[in-house]
């Protein structure tokens, strides 16, 4: 696949509506700008998926709190003048028409494609979503995508079938055109007929209890997927458009065999973050050809003192003194004091450092320091940025139970969530 032929896709990524599932990681910030892995965030994935695959012209669909991500896209992706691409941030409130929200992921597509209008530049539009964690190389998709004079190419994972209700399933014929498509199905009635054939489980290697589900990564012909988007009424390509195009157009998969996983929801974010503490975690932000990007910050290393850690990921410019760490992510310019034990958490850091005269500033005002405070216990626990937690607190998530609001903090799937700039006081108990 030549330079000039990538040049001709337009890479679309959804950054999602509220980004209820992820509240309140998601009250100050977009979904995609969402902290993740200690120092990255949810949008650097897909961005840099894109970018390895040799797509650069990307653009990133969001409508609530865009500001930080845009900030981080300005800082971090900038292309030089002497190639080609790019990418930006759209909010629904810069529509041309009326400047009204986004009602769907084909709604928000069809805004998005008023705005490039009909200029021949692309021949195709490749559709991601903001908030999955893998790394794949969509030019293999291309490839395929062009073998088949596919109209549409959809990646799909195998999924078990107690997974299946949380997907989009389809049923393929043995080379690989999708038949038969439906929105996360319930009951065996609806299940059953979308088992693979025997051909495609011999061919793909599927054990008899595996579905093929869609990951959410589309591959659009531009003139189809613009056919595809003129009924208003479409405003879901899972609900709407795939089901009404497998009829009439070519709509083939692509097997995807990587790791994958969506982190749209508080668990999921937390049980994908804490599994890169692992011995082989499943996941690795770098590998040589194709490393995930980020906004290079030029911290300092970090300083640790008379600590015990174990199984954890340190980011960059963290002061850890006298705290015992075990299997939890700590992020950028973290600081944890004397005492403290952490445990199965994740602490998204800070966005400056609070030098020590910052630190009596705050005192005078009834605040404590920024960060982890003396003696505290921290365990199941989700820590977001510039959080003021005072000395002896203890925040301990179970999984036994219910939601719960607090003064400062949330409880959501078990886990506590202190929410960016929060205060804890001395002592608090969750």
């Amino acid at each position: 696949m030549g330079d000039s032929s990538q040049r001709r896709v337009h890479t679309v990524i959804l950054g999602g509506g509220q980004g209820k599932r992820l509240y309140p990681l998601t009250r100050d910030r977009a979904k995609p700008a969402v902290p993740l892995g200690g120092k990255y965030r949810l949008i650097d994935v897909p961005l840099s998926n894109a970018i390895n695959s040799g797509f650069r012209s990307i653009a990133v669909l969001t409508q609530f709190n865009s500001a930080s991500l845009n900030n981080h896209i300005t800082l971090t992706y900038r292309f030089d003048n002497f190639g080609h691409g790019g990418v930006e941030v759209f909010a629904a409130q810069q529509t041309d028409v009326g400047g009204e929200w986004f009602e769907g992921t084909a709604d928000a597509v069809r805004k998005h494609l008023r705005r490039l209008g009909h200029a021949s530049r692309y021949d195709h539009v490749l559709i991601l979503s903001g908030d999955h964690l893998y790394r794949m190389d969509y030019g293999e998709m291309f490839e395929r995508h062009l073998e088949t004079g596919a109209d549409v190419t959809v990646s799909v994972i195998p999924v078990g079938k107690e997974e299946c209700a949380g997907f989009g399933i389809l049923s393929a014929g043995s080379d690989g055109r999708i038949r038969t498509f439906r929105e996360k199905p319930r009951t065996d009635d609806e299940l059953l007929p979308l088992a693979p054939p025997a051909s495609l489980r011999e061919r793909w290697g599927l054990s008899a209890g595996q579905w093929i589900a869609s990951m959410g990564v589309y591959l659009f012909r531009i003139e189809t997927l613009r056919e595809a988007l003129e009924a208003p009424e479409t405003l879901d390509f899972g609900k709407d458009i795939l089901p009404r195009l497998i009829d009439t157009h070519a709509v083939y998969s692509f097997l995807f065999r990587g790791y994958w996983r969506d982190i749209g929801t508080i668990s999921s974010f937390y049980e994908a973050n804490l599994a890169l503490t692992e011995e082989d975690p499943p996941f690795r932000f770098f590998l040589p050809d194709a490393p995930i990007y980020t906004r290079p910050r030029f911290l300092p290393a970090s300083t640790i003192r008379d600590a015990r850690i174990d199984h954890c990921r340190l980011a960059d410019g963290i002061r850890v003194f006298g705290a015992e760490l075990s299997r939890s992510v700590i992020g950028l310019r973290s600081r944890i004091d004397a005492g403290t034990r952490i445990s199965q958490s994740i602490l998204m850091g800070a966005d400056d450092f609070e030098e020590e005269d910052e630190r009596v500033a705050a005192a005078t005002k009834g605040l404590p320091p920024m960060g982890i405070g003396p003696d505290c216990a921290i365990e199941r626990a989700i820590v977001d940025k510039n959080a003021r937690i005072g000395a002896g607190c203890v925040l301990r998530g179970d999984p036994s139970r219910p939601d719960e609001d607090g003064a400062g903090w949330f409880l959501r799937d078990g886990i506590v969530i202190v929410p960016k700039g929060a205060v804890l006081p001395p002592g608090t108990k969750v």
